[in-house]
């Protein structure tokens, strides 16, 4: 059961129905997340600048290595919603997100994506150094920053309790069985 209810277009204000049909238009779907973010604009535009920090790291990560890296961080955070968005992506791909076949520089990014998801992100001086070795500066501040706003976006459904769309209930995997 969610803690707020995600806004519902029938009654909503002039400005999350308008903000409602561009995000339609420009995502397919305006899934409860951003549902429940149309209460507050600026959080619903301070989580949407995901959108732009994905673009600035998949050139060098590639679309399949985004969406691992983004499932670590998912899985990490036991974030049902996002995880399960993220296994979506990677079956459908056809991939099996159980049992990823990760060569060392893709085991590395999941690894740095992970260590965002914990400790406070204190990461180990070794992962970083690895990373730090892998990418050049502005790759690190971009990935890190898209890191950040993964784990922010998994904050905020984790502790809304917002509630997994129904679109996506057959991706859920053994982990995200138990949420």
């Amino acid at each position: 059961m969610p803690r707020i209810d995600p806004v519902d277009p029938a009654s909503a204000t002039p400005e999350q129905r308008a903000t409602h049909a561009e995000g339609v238009r420009r995502f397919g779907r305006m899934t409860n997340m951003k549902r429940t973010l149309l209460h507050s604009f600026p959080a619903y535009r301070a989580l949407m600048e995901w959108y732009p920090l994905r673009e600035e790291v998949v050139p060098f990560l590639g679309e399949r290595l985004t969406d691992i890296f983004t499932y670590a961080i998912s899985a990490e955070t036991d974030c049902l919603i996002c995880s399960t968005y993220f296994r979506r992506h990677l079956v459908d791909a056809g991939e099996d997100p159980d049992t990823l076949v990760l060569d060392e520089h893709e085991q590395l990014v999941a690894d740095f994506g992970r260590a965002l998801a914990t400790n406070n992100a204190f990461l180990p001086d070794d992962l970083y150094r690895r990373v730090e070795a892998e990418f050049t500066r502005e790759q690190v501040v971009a990935l890190t920053a898209f890191g950040a706003m993964m784990v922010a976006t998994n904050v905020f459904n984790n502790a809304l309790d917002v509630e997994l769309d129904e679109y996506l209930e057959s991706y859920r995997g053994k982990a995200e069985e138990k949420a």
